[in-house]
């Protein structure tokens, strides 16, 4: 295994741990609003501590893009570890058993290393650039349709960017009547890791930050798919407009929310 892999692994399994022990006891789990629609739990921040703390030991140079703890700037800043401790927050404070670890490690700019940690169903969904993605140690791989008739799509309401409502229901309703039905299960990290093992066809969301995207990101090129934004670019890291599916329907797809796109969102 890649030796930062392994690190990753490590880590994600030891916030995996922190969270699983307060799924459990949630009565005592103290929620903070960040901002409207934006929560925080002394969980993420303890989750966010053990990944940092772990990857430390190894790599006490390098550097860290996080949800709860920003931006720290290492010796090192050709490595930064981008990590989500705790994606899906609300799920895992309202006692739904849907969130994960993400954790990506990006080396001048590229993201090298990718994991995605379900820590309930004991799910690790890894990647290394140019090695392929696992699911707990088993190759997968994008689903390989062709058009959007009968397929499994995934998405997330733009809660945290209301204003934008209108033009991502565009969006929706193209996708919802030339598809087959559609997902919005709270964690973008997981909607990424399902559309790299095939579990879902394709994934668009709008507003989402790098912690939400690195490593799903690697993870669906890594299986055979795409990750564009709106556009069919790839500026998603920056504007968090985000399109994954295998290379053919990935196309399709942005054919039917070309129409919508507003100003704003073709970043």
């Amino acid at each position: 295994m890649h030796p930062m892999l392994t690190i990753a692994v490590r880590a994600a399994r030891k916030a995996g741990h922190v969270i699983a022990r307060g799924f459990s006891e949630l009565d005592l789990v103290k929620v903070e609003n960040k901002a409207d629609n934006d929560f925080v739990t002394n969980i993420d921040k303890e989750a966010e501590k053990a990944i940092i703390g772990t990857i430390l030991q190894s790599y006490p140079d390098h550097s860290f893009i996080g949800e709860e703890g920003g931006h720290q700037a290492g010796k090192n800043p050709d490595y930064c570890w981008v990590i989500d401790p705790l994606d899906g927050t609300t799920n895992f404070a309202r006692g739904v058993p849907h969130f994960a670890v993400s954790i990506a490690l990006r080396v001048k700019g590229k993201t090298e290393v990718a994991v995605v940690y379900d820590p309930i169903r004991d799910e690790l969904f890894s990647a290394v650039r140019g090695s392929g993605a696992q699911l707990n140690g088993y190759r997968i791989r994008v689903q390989n349709k062709k058009e959007l008739a009968g397929t499994l799509l995934a998405t997330g309401f733009p809660f945290k960017a209301k204003h934008l409502f209108d033009a991502y229901m565009g969006t929706f309703s193209a996708l919802f009547k030339a598809g087959g039905d559609v997902r919005r299960a709270g964690a973008a990290a997981l909607d990424l890791a399902y559309v790299a093992a095939g579990r879902i066809d394709v994934f668009w969301e709008l507003g989402l930050k790098p912690w939400d995207t690195a490593a799903g990101d690697l993870l669906v090129r890594e299986a055979g798919g795409m990750v564009t934004d709106f556009t069919g670019g790839y500026g998603y890291f920056d504007s968090g407009n985000i399109v994954a599916a295998n290379p053919k329907l990935l196309g399709v797809t942005l054919k039917e929310i070309q129409p919508f796109i507003t100003p704003e969102l073709k970043k």
